[in-house]
């Protein structure tokens, strides 16, 4: 595996929440080997961080990302499957470490989003974009196929129908297009996008961290179960909330009657 440039991928942790940047403006925040292997470095270090309760990712500069760097395989392209290798498979690892976090994920969305930059996007459990965010496959453009969980995400959340249409016909989305898709979940006008991005965070990391990583386990995981399984799956999520201080915390504010529980995440 490539050596993490630390520069590549920034990583800063307070107040609970965990702000992942993307650090290539120079190339639209483009994945080289080095950004994919800082990513997985940087995910692995929020999964071994126990004080994170919420996560956004997002990018430096204009772009969140403009999908793989292709003048890495332009260099040389007798190694080109080399290459994606050394891009894709840290990638896979980072975003498979991303979507099994017990924490809220959000994406911060801002000009091209395309390829893996799409796929990044949409492994984030939640997702603001702001006026001028382009969504873009890009894939057949340049003959080849979707990676990074494009191909297993997109048909889920946009159905497989318009999938299709997205990725075959290779026309890009607006942040409106997005939003009426359920790619993303708000949109906000583009010097608004930071703002937003924290009022959402904040209110994440002052939620119940336990219940949102319960409820996330289970809305990924109803795919693969058959209605009995799921609900056996709900009754013991419920259980395992049920003796967190949050939930005491949460059902007595309810009973007397106070405004808004003070939840710890624990």
């Amino acid at each position: 595996m490539m050596e993490c440039n630390e520069d590549a991928v920034l990583l800063e942790v307070q107040n609970g929440i965990a702000r992942v940047r993307f650090n290539r403006p120079r190339t639209l925040n483009a994945i080289s080997p080095e950004l994919a292997t800082c990513f997985l470095k940087r995910c692995r270090e929020i999964q071994e961080n126990g004080e994170c309760r919420a996560v956004v990712i997002s990018g430096e500069g204009r772009a969140f990302m403009a999908g793989g760097d292709l003048s890495r395989f332009y260099e040389d392209f007798s190694r080109a499957a080399d290459t994606a290798q050394k891009i894709i498979e840290p990638m896979n690892e980072a975003l498979s470490i991303l979507v099994s976090l017990p924490l809220p994920v959000v994406a911060s969305l801002r000009g091209p989003v395309a390829g893996a930059g799409m796929s990044v996007a949409l492994a984030c459990d939640l997702a603001i974009a702001s006026r001028d965010v382009r969504f873009s496959f890009g894939y057949t453009q340049i003959g080849t196929s979707p990676d990074v969980g494009l191909s297993w995400m997109l048909p889920r959340i946009v159905g497989l129908r318009r999938a299709m249409g997205i990725a075959l016909l290779g026309e890009s989305l607006t942040a409106e297009q997005a939003l009426q898709l359920g790619i993303v979940n708000r949109v906000t006008e583009e010097e608004d996008l930071d703002e937003a991005t924290n009022a959402l965070l904040n209110a994440l990391a002052a939620g119940p961290t336990i219940a949102y990583g319960q409820t996330k386990r289970l809305l990924c995981a109803s795919f693969g179960h058959d209605l009995e399984q799921q609900l056996s799956a709900e009754l013991r999520s419920f259980q395992a909330c049920a003796e967190t201080e949050d939930f005491a915390r949460g059902v007595s504010a309810f009973i007397e009657k106070r405004k808004k529980p003070q939840f710890t995440g624990a």
